[in-house]
């Protein structure tokens, strides 16, 4: 990378990205001390304009932001950083520094609990009980809440027919897990077929 530190005297703003669900989480500053010692730890540090010295996020408070890839822009003096976020990004507590009312892309963060079910078991989990029963019946229940979704649409409330699209999803989500296949291959395949066709 020719990250350009000499426009910004010596500082370049770097945006935090949420790997998996594309939220932006919080807005930092790095120096290239700063940069380098990301690079080398893979968790992001940043140059403390406040306290003027390099600060590692989660070196006080565990939430680390643990680097997944690192790209710069078109004018190379500005980062975007995607990361696995380990707890809430925010001082606050909050999930993000930007106070958003809710994850707008809560399927990515379901897709991920879905993952973690499967790898860490839970007693009571509907997850677990689902899998448990194998893959003829998840997809059984892909098929039930697809019916139910058709029937809601055609013959019952918006609310209810958003609850019937809500299982559907899920269950769906569940069956790609079963299956081993992420929403980004999903993504990919679409992204391909509708570039295919323009």
């Amino acid at each position: 990378m020719t990250i350009d530190f000499n426009k910004g005297n010596g500082l370049v703003p770097a945006i935090i990205q949420d790997d998996k669900t594309l939220e932006v989480l919080m807005l930092g500053y790095i120096n290239e001390d700063a940069y380098q010692k990301t690079l080398k730890e893979k968790t992001v540090t940043f140059f403390s304009r406040s306290k003027n010295r390099l600060w590692t996020k989660g070196e006080e408070s565990g939430n680390y932001l643990n680097v997944v890839s690192i790209k710069e822009d078109c004018d190379n003096d500005t980062l975007l950083i995607k990361v696995n976020a380990e707890g809430p990004t925010c001082h606050t507590g909050a999930r993000n520094c930007f106070n958003t009312e809710y994850n707008q892309n809560f399927i990515f963060k379901l897709e991920n609990i879905i993952a973690d079910r499967y790898k860490h078991p839970v007693d009571d989990s509907y997850i677990n009980k689902l899998r448990g029963k194998g893959l003829n019946k998840i997809a059984q229940k892909v098929g039930e809440e697809g019916v139910e979704t058709v029937i809601a649409a055609l013959n019952e409330t918006e609310n209810d027919f958003i609850n019937e699209a809500s299982d559907l999803v899920f269950h769906l989500l569940v069956l790609m897990k079963e299956k081993n296949v992420s929403l980004e291959a999903i993504a990919m395949n679409l992204a391909d077929r509708h570039f295919d066709k323009s």
